[in-house]
């Protein structure tokens, strides 16, 4: 069993009873106390549940807690991504980070990064990121996207305005050679456009399933776009259309 299914295992477990100690994982899902205490301590890292003296304990906060049912989609290649675009953010950099359920993964590895100051509309990465000292956070004013757990709104896109950041990590709905970034919301839309027209480098997390699909709304074009970071599911036919229009695509392995 890998640590994908270990963790799909234990999460269950601690949401089912609330809170568990090691000892109790390990005779509830037949593994040892080592192995139950290593994935408690990754699991804990990634913002998913909450470490106690001898255990664990279902996450409380219901921003969170919601949030992090949707980030489990197709989940181990959001990881992979998240990972390889956390390796692009450096030591003192103004970042912009969206709402978007990859972008939110990018948090557990920015916790190691040294004098960041992050940009968001996104309530979960707020939560995530408020208690770490080594990070300075700004959350963006406007309307509260309940279901989201998002601020959107032209009083949103106006804050973003005052502000530049040296890279913006986004998420979109849809990407292809022939129409460029797409989306299913004009809210999220229009607050992704003004995280792109405000920084200087601009970073697209996109599973491999999005890549060739269009959403209704056209907001950005693939010029604006440094780089996309996708996984190894890619189909080689699409990345070579996205690579011929220019676009730099990094495949996280």
């Amino acid at each position: 069993m890998n640590f994908q299914e270990r963790k799909k295992k234990i999460l269950t477990a601690v949401e089912e009873s609330g809170s568990l100690s090691v000892f109790e994982l390990s005779d509830k899902l037949g593994m040892s106390p080592a192995t139950i205490r290593r994935d408690l301590h990754d699991i804990a890292e990634e913002g998913l549940l909450l470490r106690t003296h001898g255990g664990a304990m279902k996450i409380e906060n219901p921003v969170l807690t919601s949030f992090v049912a949707k980030a489990g989609s197709n989940e181990e290649n959001k990881e992979k991504i998240a990972q390889l675009a956390a390796e692009y953010v450096a030591d003192g950099d103004i970042i912009f980070l969206d709402c978007g359920s990859t972008v939110f993964k990018m948090c557990r590895h920015l916790k190691k990064r040294n004098g960041i100051k992050v940009i968001t509309n996104s309530l979960p990465i707020m939560a995530e990121l408020i208690d770490v000292p080594s990070i300075s956070l700004n959350l963006i004013g406007g309307e509260i996207d309940k279901q989201r757990k998002a601020v959107h709104g032209h009083k949103a896109i106006e804050h973003i305005g005052g502000y530049h950041a040296h890279k913006a990590f986004i998420g979109i709905d849809g990407i292809s050679a022939q129409n460029g970034l797409t989306a299913h919301s004009e809210h999220e839309s229009s607050i992704t456009s003004a995280f792109i027209k405000n920084a200087s480098q601009v970073f697209v997390l996109c599973d491999s399933s999005k890549i060739g699909k269009d959403s209704h709304i056209k907001f950005g074009s693939l010029s604006q776009v440094n780089s996309l970071f996708t996984d190894q599911d890619l189909d080689s036919s699409r990345k070579k259309q996205l690579v011929e229009k220019g676009l730099d695509v990094v495949i996280a392995k």
